[in-house]
């Protein structure tokens, strides 16, 4: 089987099982879905709504954001970690793009990851959610030790070359929905330190079985 056969045969299964998938973060527009995403670096997605539920509240524009005392925004996400430059970044992030941007979230690339606390996982995470475009595959934890153990990518530790030898396999319309149906399996399934337990419905695809 190559490797573009396994990943589709990957895409499959993991769609059968969970069905569509999208991402786990609460938001309501763009920005909200920014901030959510630099928030959870690090951080559990469950705990990141947690805290979303009240900051979204409290702040609705991006003015609101610009003009918050950085001492009281650190006070309004502390049980997040990072949560310092997690604030610097955000905070940042937002005069950037009021004043740069006109108010709205980049849709390229380029201008995405010049942005504070924005790499290219939450770059391709807003591509592919907000606007639909597809650049790249978000990739985390979750996405390089099951791709390092299913023997599809070469190293758990790199996530820019595990994303491009993914871009090379799979079928660019499936980028964001693979990314999703991996991660659910992570979560549910095939948690860290072990795959490929008895229900795995990816047992027999696995190539290493400690990730």
């Amino acid at each position: 089987m190559t490797k573009k056969e396994k990943i589709k045969e990957v895409y499959k299964r993991l769609k059968i099982l969970y069905g569509e998938q999208k991402i786990a973060l609460n938001y309501s527009n763009p920005l909200e879905l920014l901030i959510a995403v630099i928030l959870s670096a690090q951080c559990t997605d469950k705990m990141v709504n947690k805290v979303t539920e009240k900051l979204f509240k409290k702040y609705k524009t991006i003015e609101d954001y610009c003009n918050c005392n950085i001492e009281e925004f650190k006070k309004d996400i502390k049980s997040i970690g990072l949560y310092n430059t997690k604030s610097k970044n955000i905070l940042t992030t937002c005069k950037i793009i009021k004043q740069k941007y006109n108010r709205k979230v980049p849709s390229n690339m380029e201008e995405l990851v010049e942005l504070n606390g924005v790499g290219r996982k939450t770059a391709n995470i807003i591509l592919s959610t907000v606007y639909g475009i597809n650049s790249g595959i978000a990739v985390d934890t979750h996405m390089l030790r099951l791709n390092y153990c299913l023997g599809l990518i070469k190293d758990r530790n790199d996530a820019k070359k595990g994303e491009l030898e993914l871009m090379k396999i799979l079928d660019k319309k499936l980028w964001n929905k693979y990314t999703y149906l991996i991660i659910q399996h992570g979560r549910e399934c095939c948690k860290t330190g072990r795959v490929g337990n008895n229900d795995c419905a990816l047992k027999d695809l696995y190539e290493k079985f400690r990730g």
